[in-house]
């Protein structure tokens, strides 16, 4: 058997561990902020940060530089003390180096023996299958036994190989850690030796084209539309994450001077169901924000919905559109989601009329 039992799944793997969520916190996660761990610089903005977005992400991963390892995670175990993370309604996670470096076996013991209290989560790169998570499953218990944590810290992995994408839907249900998923575009399109080297987004080569002119248009030139290249993995993504429980995010959108292209693969990860996605730029904040959260004229609509069908089943007519049990259910996807928005945002509780 390659997974545990029903009645064990939601057991500790160590004594005196926590007990494993059965439900993931209910918080508002539309960006996660990345913050180098190494660069004081940027480091000392962790609380003027932290007030701004909804997720705060000590990175110790790439974009770290080999000889300042051991300072990014000094870093983020610095950055723990550096913001009243539940005062602010924020999260703080760590992005650690993959298991098969030389730096993760100490990343996650120094972060879970001396921050396992504040930090929320863990995020895993480079998770290939079930396997990966269950190591660090095991090693996490045991390391909150020994500290004295009191929750349990949660797990969120990145799909940045085929084999990831492949057992996607095992990585999701591989323990009650999990938190949720994020498409890793680069190191993946890298791994499937795709040619490109954009980080997110479409792509020019890859498009769709119209017909042939007719005989009377020849010579015209044909139209076309750029595709999404990682439309199929995407949605496969948020379909194993829906599956578990837990959340899909989109990722990193790598061109942070194209504001205008990152708000739409925003606006498609949005609409497809992610909470959320990554921001590697304060410039990339505002619009995550904006994004993930829904429309003002949509939730007021949605409200109606909810108010016209109270317990959410028989038919209603609503502008002259028909409102059943399943566009309920649409509405109230919305409307939760515009309370948890609306609980940290006042700007956005006015305009939903919260």
């Amino acid at each position: 058997m390659s997974t545990r039992t029903p009645r064990q799944f939601f057991k500790p793997l160590a004594i005196g561990a926590p007990e494993p969520m059965r439900e993931l916190p209910v918080r508002l996660e539309r960006m996660i902020h990345f913050v180098p761990g190494h660069n004081e610089k940027v480091r000392n903005k962790t609380a003027e940060m932290a007030a701004k977005v909804d997720v705060i992400l000590a990175n110790l991963e790439d974009a770290i530089p080999a000889d300042a390892k051991l300072a990014a995670r000094a870093g983020a175990i610095e950055m723990a003390k550096m913001a009243d993370w539940q005062g602010l309604k924020t999260g703080l996670w760590t992005r650690v180096n993959p298991l098969n470096s030389p730096w993760f076996l100490d990343d996650v013991t120094e972060i879970v023996m001396k921050a396992g209290n504040v930090f929320d989560v863990i995020m895993l790169p480079k998770v290939e299958g079930p396997w990966d998570i269950h190591y660090a499953d095991q090693l996490v218990a045991q390391l909150e036994a020994k500290a004295g944590v009191k929750r349990p810290i949660l797990f969120h992995a990145i799909l940045e190989t085929g084999q990831g994408v492949a057992l996607v839907e095992e990585i999701c249900l591989a323990s009650p850690r999990m938190q949720g998923i994020s498409l890793g575009p680069a190191d993946l399109a890298a791994n499937r030796a795709m040619k490109t080297t954009r980080v997110g987004g479409g792509h020019p080569m890859y498009k769709v084209i119209e017909d042939p002119p007719s005989p009377e248009e020849a010579g015209r030139e044909r139209k076309a539309a750029q595709q999404d290249l990682w439309h199929y993995t995407f949605g496969k993504m948020v379909d194993a994450c829906v599956q578990a429980g837990i959340k899909p995010f989109y990722g990193p959108f790598g061109d942070i001077a194209d504001l205008q292209a990152c708000e739409q693969q925003f606006k498609n990860a949005f609409l497809m169901g992610c909470a959320g996605a990554w921001s590697l730029h304060p410039g990339q904040i505002e619009i995550a924000k904006r994004v993930f959260s829904p429309d003002p004229d949509e939730v007021k609509f949605a409200l109606r919905i909810l108010a016209a069908m109270p317990d959410g089943t028989g038919v209603h007519m609503l502008d002259g559109k028909m409102q059943d049990d399943a566009t309920w259910k649409q509405a109230k996807v919305i409307v939760d989601l515009a309370k948890q928005v609306a609980a940290k945002d006042l700007d956005m509780a006015e305009k939903y009329g919260m």
